[in-house]
Order: structure tokens, then C-alpha cells, then sequence
């Protein structure tokens, strides 16, 4: 009886994994994603063998620059609503972060946070930007607060929206729920390998926006799609997103950068608490809280939000 329920166990194992792989779907090609989401303010540049970062250059090149690092799993196209507001007065400049949206990787690279860092300094060298205002969110937050550590004398703003990069565990008390929760165990990784991001990505999506009537098919399909370009679920699921060290609260005194910190009291993704922390801890941050904001403010609440950027911008000092 042992011997068959061991072999049952083993059938069934196959089975389902032999479901799963036939429900995942092919990956995408660049040439194929490009036609669908490219934008007439594409661009690319190879900063090393194979690393074609994709990324918009945009607005009045006289205007005081503004550079954008999208969160986990999104892309240029999550800036799509500031980008519309702010290029009649500033350019604005937003990068696919690789493993993500239009940006193409070698076979076997493995992303870091300080590897993102180095290519937003990478892009900063490739447009000879001088200073810059560097905003991210989520994910690009931890970014940028990393690019804030490493290059205080190229910026003149640092805007933090619903950023990852406080220490401790708070991001696990407060979620991760859904699909990203299943990003935090090999056999979560191994599963979300195997399966079609369609079976996952709206109720990601759901959790991140809060206002689920912005989460619509056009939206849906765009995540999914370029989830599935060639190379990046294999980028996504392997890269390192916590800095080597470790930060500590006192970290962020040594950021000397004007800060702007922006958070969505009903973030599912990151606790509210860790933004206000974040603020606490860098000297002199200024911090906007949006009572109904998810962790995505900037596309949820567009006309607030850059209401509120445009305000900071105004009271740094002039360049």
C-alpha cells in the first residue's frame, strides 16, 4: 500500500505539472512586444554586451529633468500620467529596469539593486545629464534611494512614491499578497515560473492600484505581455532586490538630497509605516500622505499627486 500511495503521489505531481507547463504560454519576442508597447518616445542604449535598456526621453529639453524608476514587474508605461502632465514644462526621462518592460538581457543575467543603480547612473552618463530630480516607486524607490547614497551630486530632488528599502520585516507584516507573495519561497518562484501571468496578474494588479476600476483588460494584457517578453521571468524571479549590506535606520541620515516622500494610506503591498519611517529618517523629507492612495499613486491619482511634485520642485533651489 506504501509503494501505491507513493507512486499515486508521483502521477499527480506529473499531472499538475504537466498542466501547468501546458498553460504556460510561449515567450513574447522583442520584435512582437515592441509593435504593441512601444512609444513614439522609445529609445535604447547598450551600456554593456547584450543590456539594451529600453527607455523615454520626452518634454522640453530646456526644462529641468525628471527621471523615473518604475516598481516590480511594471514599466515605463506606469509613468504614463506624469510623463502626459509634466513634458509641457520638464523632461522627463523613464527607464525599463531590466527583466522588465522593452529592456533585453543576455541569457543568465541576474539583476541587483546596486546593478539598477549603476544603470540609472548609466543612462544619466549616456544623455550627459549634469543634476536631475530622480523619483521611483516601489521597488524603483529602493532604487533610487540607493542612487541618493551613492550620487548625492547629481541630484537636485529625490521623490520616494510608496518606495521599498526600509529595513526590517515590515514589508511581510503588511502582504505581500496574491502572486508577489509566492516570489518569497523557491517553490513559489519554481510555480510562477511554470504558469501563465494571466492566472496571476489581476489580482496583483487588484491589490497594487486599490481603485480596482483601473484595472481593466488593456491593462491586464500589457503586464502580462511583457511579463512574458523573452529572458525576463527569468530575470524577475532570480534578481536580488535588498542591498548588500543590509540598510539600518541610519542609513538614510547620510542622504543629503531634498526629499519628497509620497504614500498611499491603503498600500496592500508595503505598509504605510515604512514610508512614514522612511521620511523620519531622512533629514529634512518632506512626506504626502493620500488617504485613498494604493500603492500606486501616480497612476490612481494623477492630477494630486502631481500637484504635490510640482509644488517641491518649485522650492528647490534653482540650478
Amino acid at each position: 500500500m506504501k509503494l501505491w500511495r507513493i507512486a499515486l503521489a508521483g502521477a499527480g505531481v506529473l499531472l499538475v505539472t504537466g498542466g501547468l507547463w501546458a498553460c504556460a504560454p510561449r515567450e513574447i519576442p522583442f520584435a512582437e512586444l515592441r509593435l504593441d508597447y512601444g512609444l513614439p518616445a522609445s529609445r535604447t542604449f547598450e551600456p554593456s554586451p547584450g543590456v539594451k535598456v529600453h527607455y523615454t526621453d520626452e518634454g522640453r529639453r530646456d526644462g529641468r529633468v525628471i527621471v523615473l524608476v518604475h516598481g516590480f514587474a511594471a514599466s515605463v508605461h506606469a509613468w504614463r500620467p506624469w510623463t502626459e502632465r509634466l513634458s509641457d514644462t520638464y523632461r522627463v526621462i523613464a527607464i525599463d529596469l531590466p527583466g522588465h518592460g522593452l529592456t533585453e538581457t543576455p541569457g543568465g543575467y541576474r539583476a541587483t539593486l546596486e546593478g539598477n543603480r549603476d544603470l540609472v547612473e548609466a543612462l544619466a552618463e549616456h544623455l550627459k545629464l549634469e543634476r536631475f530630480i530622480l523619483a521611483g516607486n516601489s521597488m524603483g524607490g529602493a532604487v533610487s534611494l540607493s542612487y541618493a547614497l551613492a550620487h548625492p551630486e547629481r541630484l537636485d530632488g529625490l521623490v520616494l512614491v510608496c518606495a521599498a528599502g526600509w529595513p526590517g520585516n515590515g514589508e511581510a507584516r503588511g502582504g505581500p499578497p496574491g502572486a508577489f507573495a509566492l516570489l518569497g519561497n523557491d517553490f513559489g518562484r519554481f510555480f510562477l515560473k511554470l504558469v501563465n501571468p494571466r492566472l496571476v496578474v489581476p489580482d496583483g494588479l487588484r491589490s497594487a492600484y486599490h481603485d480596482k476600476a483601473l484595472v481593466t483588460e488593456t491593462v491586464i494584457d500589457r503586464y502580462t505581455d511583457l511579463a512574458m517578453a523573452e529572458g525576463h521571468r527569468d530575470v524577475l524571479l532570480t534578481q536580488r532586490a535588498q542591498p548588500e549590506p543590509p540598510w539600518t535606520p541610519m542609513t538614510f541620515d547620510g542622504i543629503s538630497t531634498p526629499t519628497l516622500v509620497m504614500v498611499g494610506e491603503k498600500d496592500a503591498l508595503i505598509p504605510p509605516t515604512n514610508s512614514r519611517a522612511l521620511a523620519d529618517a531622512i533629514p529634512g523629507a518632506y512626506l504626502v500622505a493620500y488617504p485613498e492612495g494604493g500603492h500606486l499613486p501616480m497612476e490612481q491619482l494623477p492630477d494630486q499627486t502631481v500637484q504635490h511634485l510640482e509644488a517641491f520642485i518649485a522650492g528647490l533651489p534653482k540650478r
